[in-house]
C-alpha cells in the first residue's frame, strides 16, 4: 500500500488493483477503525476521510497497513438486468478501435455478467467491471457537453449508466429505460456496490418494461416539492429569489454508497451561525443565497437571522416605510415587512435562519440542494411561500454577534492554505512552485460544484496518460489538460478523472466557499508532499 496526503482529515490509500482496493473496503466495513467517517472506493483508491479529533494520521496509516488485502471479495445474490438498445452514437467507432464488428461489440457486451465495483461520479452511477477483457475503450479526447440518462457507456475496462443528462467522456454504445436513480425507491440507486449486472440486448428479446422505472418517464428531477405552509402559522414569502437561492443545512454525509456527496452549506460557519442567532439547532435549514437580490415579506410575527455575507441589509415596514437592518443579529419582522439583501462588499453568500426552522422536506435525511446531483429541495422562486415551523419549548433566540473580519473582497488577494497531494508527484516542480508563486483569478465559470481558476502560466504535468478515477474531497484542486485549477466546493462529484495537485485545508472551506467572482487567490502550501509507503 501507499499512503497519499489528501487533506488534514483524508488520506488515499493506493493499491495494485481493483480487487485488493475492495478488499480493504470490506475489510474496513466488516472491522472499523474509530474515527473513519467515509469510504469511497475507486479503480485502484480509497478515500479515507477521518476526524482528526478521533485518529492521527499516522496512527490510522499503521492501523490501515496491517488489513489483509489478498481476500477476494464476496458478491451479492442480487442480479439486475438492464435492457438495452445498442443504438450510442459512438458504437461504430468502438468498433473501430477493436477492430471488430458493432454486432460482435454488442454480443461480447451482453456475453458477460458485471459486478458493481463502486460507484460514483453521480447519484446512482455503478462502476461495472468483469465484462469481455477486450472491452477496454479509451475515454473520448473531447467530453460532451450532455450526455442524456440511460446512455450505456464504456471508458478503459468499465462499463456503466449515465442515471441523469450530464456532462461525461465515456464511449456511448446504447441507451437503457430503466431509471439508475430514483428519490421515491428503496434504496434510490438501482445499483449498489456488489450487485451483478447482466446487459440484455432489447433486438434480440421480448422485454416488458415498467415504465414507473424509466429514466424517460415519471419525474424528471430529483428533488422533492417543499412542504406546504400551515394556513395559520408564520411563514416567508419570496418576492424575489436574487441569483440563486437554495436551502442548505450541513449536508448528508454516509451516502457514499450510492453516490451522493454529502454537499450542505458553503459557508458552513455562517449556516450555524444563522441557527445559533434564531435559537435553533445548528444542523437546521437555512437559506442559502448568492449575491443580492432576495427579497421576503414577513406571513404573520417571525424572527431572522442573516449571516455570512457583508452587505446592505434593508426592512421596510408593511406601511412603506424603510431603513437599515444590522445583520448577525436576530431580527424582529412583523406581519407584511419586506426584508432585502444587498450587493455583498465582502463574501458573496448569505443564510437566513427562522426561528423554529423553515418546514422543508429533507431527502435522503438532509435538507442540503446538491446543484450537481440534483439532490434535494428546489431552489426558491417568486412567489414561493415557505413555511415556518413553531419554535421548541425552551429555545433561546442568540445575542448578536460580530461579522467575521477576514471575508473574501476584490480589492485583496484571498490567501487559501492547501495540504500538498495527492497527486502533487503527477507534475512538474516549476508547476509545483507555480501553484504557490502564481496569483489566479476567480472565472464567472464558477459555482457549487466548484470554483474555475485562471493563472497566467498553466500548471505542467510530469506525468501523462489518464489517471483512473478516484475519490475526491471537498477543497481538492483539480487540475484538467488546460493546466488551469478547478476548486472543488461543496457540490464536487465524488470521484474524478484528473490529478490533484493539493487540496484547500479545512479551516479555509468556509472561506472559500465566500470568495466572488473576479478575486484573485494565492494558495499557500502548509508542508512538502510526503506520499507514505507501508512497511512490507
Amino acid at each position: 500500500m501507499r499512503f497519499l496526503p489528501v487533506n488534514l482529515n483524508a488520506l488515499l490509500v493506493e493499491l495494485d488493483d481493483l480487487d485488493q482496493t475492495l478488499a480493504l473496503l470490506a475489510s474496513l466495513r466488516r472491522d472499523p477503525i474509530a474515527g473513519i467517517e467515509e469510504l469511497v472506493p475507486a479503480a485502484r483508491t480509497l478515500l479515507v476521510q477521518f476526524r482528526p479529533s478521533a485518529q492521527r494520521f499516522a496512527t490510522l496509516v499503521e492501523a490501515i497497513a496491517q488489513r489483509d488485502v489478498s481476500a477476494a471479495a464476496e458478491r451479492s445474490d442480487t442480479l439486475v438486468e438492464i435492457p438495452v438498445q445498442y443504438d450510442g452514437e459512438d458504437l461504430a467507432e468502438v468498433a473501430q478501435l477493436l477492430g471488430i464488428t458493432p454486432e460482435e461489440v454488442v454480443r461480447r457486451h451482453t456475453g458477460s455478467d458485471y459486478t458493481v465495483a463502486f460507484t460514483g461520479f453521480a447519484p446512482g452511477f455503478g462502476y461495472l467491471v468483469g465484462g469481455h477483457p477486450s472491452l477496454n475503450v479509451p475515454r473520448r479526447a473531447t467530453p460532451r457537453t450532455r450526455i442524456p440518462a440511460g446512455s450505456v457507456a464504456l471508458a478503459g475496462t468499465f462499463s456503466g449508466v449515465y442515471p441523469q443528462a450530464s456532462p461525461g467522456g465515456w464511449q456511448i454504445i446504447g441507451t437503457t429505460p430503466l431509471a439508475m436513480w430514483d428519490i421515491d425507491r428503496e434504496p434510490p440507486a438501482l445499483l449498489q456496490p456488489g450487485f451483478r449486472v447482466r446487459f440484455v440486448d432489447v433486438a434480440t428479446k421480448n422485454i416488458a418494461i415498467d415504465p414507473g422505472r424509466s429514466s424517460a418517464g415519471g419525474r424528471k428531477g430529483l428533488n422533492l416539492p417543499m412542504a406546504r405552509p400551515h394556513p395559520e402559522g408564520p411563514a416567508l414569502q419570496v418576492l424575489s429569489p436574487g441569483l440563486q437561492t437554495l436551502f442548505q443545512d450541513l449536508g448528508r454525509p454516509g451516502q457514499a454508497g450510492q453516490g451522493v456527496s454529502a454537499s450542505g452549506a458553503m459557508d458552513r460557519a455562517a449556516c450555524r451561525a444563522a441557527n445559533r442567532l434564531a435559537g435553533n439547532a445548528a444542523g437546521d435549514a437555512c437559506l442559502e443565497t448568492v449575491n443580492g437580490g432576495l427579497r421576503l415579506q414577513s406571513r404573520g410575527d417571525t424572527v431572522v437571522a442573516v449571516t455570512g455575507a457583508d452587505g446592505p441589509l434593508t426592512l421596510t415596514s408593511a406601511a412603506g416605510r424603510s431603513w437599515p437592518v444590522p445583520r448577525w443579529q436576530p431580527l424582529a419582522l412583523a406581519d407584511g415587512d419586506v426584508l432585502a439583501l444587498g450587493e455583498p462588499v465582502a463574501g458573496t453568500r448569505s443564510y437566513i435562519a427562522a426561528r423554529g426552522g423553515f418546514a422543508v422536506q429533507p431527502v435522503l435525511g438532509s435538507c442540503a440542494t446538491d446543484t450537481l446531483a440534483r439532490v434535494g429541495p428546489p431552489a426558491v422562486a417568486p412567489g414561493d411561500v415557505v413555511a415556518v415551523r413553531p419554535a421548541p419549548r425552551g429555545a433561546v433566540v442568540g445575542p448578536a454577534e460580530s461579522q467575521p473580519g477576514d471575508l473574501p473582497t476584490l480589492q485583496a488577494d484571498v490567501v487559501l492554505d492547501v495540504v500538498p497531494g495527492p497527486r502533487t508527484d503527477w507534475f512538474t516542480p516549476e508547476a509545483v512552485d507555480l501553484l504557490a508563486r502564481q496569483r489566479w483569478q476567480v472565472t464567472p465559470q464558477s459555482n457549487r460544484v466548484g470554483i474555475r481558476l485562471a493563472g497566467e502560466t498553466p500548471l505542467a504535468r510530469a506525468v501523462a496518460g489518464e489517471l483512473p478515477s478516484e475519490g475526491t474531497a471537498t477543497g481538492a484542486i483539480q487540475v484538467p489538460p488546460s493546466g488551469q485549477p478547478v476548486l472543488f466546493l461543496a457540490d464536487h462529484p465524488l470521484t474524478g478523472g484528473y490529478p490533484v495537485i493539493g487540496c484547500v485545508a479545512p479551516h479555509h472551506l468556509d472561506r472559500a466557499g465566500q470568495i466572488p467572482v473576479g478575486a484573485w487567490v494565492r494558495f499557500h502550501p502548509l508542508r512538502a508532499f510526503e506520499p507514505v509507503e507501508a512497511a512490507s
